[in-house]
């Protein structure tokens, strides 16, 4: 019983000690009827000059701008909203298969002597988007690790340190993480939320503690990644289970708002713990993509049935960088627009 306590509150001062180094969180809801939701927030020091694309099918791509890098064509048309205009952070295909990527310090990409192509980590996630409908493709594809990952500082040299979450309108869900150069993957529907450090072994062993507690006796508060973990696993199963929309897609953001970090939080030196800047709902049933920024008082959303996703139709943005408000279904705003462009590092052999 004593090495059992002992360990338990290894790991939780482990979750405090770390978690100083991370922020945003993305949850999963499940639920009557078909009805997917997934939720997240991106929170960051600074403002990312985010901007919402639209991309149709066809489109070619490369992991990298030269080099032994991976080429592919886009199957799938998508929404994504882009941080820094230099790569994709989040979005949703035309299948429902949505993708977050958020912070984890512990990711470490580098094998000695790789030699396999490069994919950038500003493109990895819009690949993902590009090229899948389901989790269960995504994961039987990149469990092969047929290529390695570029990982360039941010433009405000912060560490390209990153995990990735997607989920598919079945509710499946799997988690990515590079460990040791090693891509770790947990898929399954119980892989509803995703914070980030510690790793995901270790998130899952604390939230095992809280559940002996119970979310209706005590919660942890904080804005560090363990207890906001903890908070979204409890409140996303609490909440009722509904196919109606609007209760499902309110209720999704009611818990992503929970677990926001307020605005004007920050830590010197630690770009990646600080305020919730701008939060997504997917509607993956309904193909409605939500977005909600902590600076303008509307939710807005981009209908992806209204959408040209057919191949050689233009890219699409909607523009946020300067502040722009939207309110309801902000198709009709979306102008024609050239791609942001990748940011790639020279890493090639």
């Amino acid at each position: 019983m004593k090495r059992k306590t002992l360990f338990i509150a290894t790991l939780l001062l482990a979750g405090t000690l770390v978690s100083y180094t991370d922020a945003c969180t993305r949850v999963v809801y499940i639920g009557q009827n078909g009805m997917v939701v997934t939720g997240r927030t991106m929170d960051w020091k600074e403002d990312l000059k985010s901007n919402i694309y639209v991309f149709p099918r066809g489109i070619e791509r490369a992991g990298a701008d030269k080099g032994n890098t991976m080429h592919w064509k886009s199957k799938y048309g998508s929404v994504i909203t882009a941080g820094y205009d230099i790569g994709t952070s989040d979005g949703m295909n035309e299948k429902g298969l949505v993708a977050n990527l958020l912070y984890l310090a512990e990711s470490d990409y580098y094998r000695p002597n790789d030699t396999r192509p490069v994919m950038g980590i500003s493109i990895w996630t819009q690949y993902v988007l590009d090229n899948f409908a389901t989790v269960d493709e995504a994961v039987n594809e990149l469990r092969k690790e047929t290529f390695r990952i570029d990982a360039p500082d941010m433009p405000n040299g912060a560490k390209s340190t990153l995990h990735l979450a997607i989920s598919d309108a079945s509710g499946n869900s799997a988690i990515f993480e590079y460990i040791k150069g090693k891509l770790v993957i947990h898929e399954g529907k119980e892989y509803q939320v995703m914070t980030n450090s510690p790793s995901y072994e270790q998130q899952i062993t604390l939230n095992n503690y809280w559940k002996q507690i119970g979310g209706l006796v005590m919660l942890p508060g904080t804005n560090r990644a363990a207890d906001r973990f903890v908070r979204a696993s409890f409140y996303i199963n609490a909440i009722p289970q509904t196919d109606k929309q609007q209760e499902a897609v309110a209720g999704v953001f009611s818990v992503i708002r929970n677990v926001s970090v307020p605005l004007g939080i920050s830590t010197p030196d630690q770009p990646n713990i600080s305020s919730t800047r701008w939060r997504t709902v997917s509607d993956q049933k309904n193909k409605v993509y939500f977005f909600e920024s902590t600076i303008t008082p509307n939710v807005f959303w981009l209908d992806l049935k209204g959408l040209d996703f057919t191949e050689g139709a233009p890219v699409k943005k909607l523009n946020l960088a300067n502040g722009e408000v939207y309110a309801g279904n902000a198709d009709k705003h979306m102008v024609t627009s050239p791609s942001f462009k990748f940011l790639f590092e020279a890493i090639y052999n």
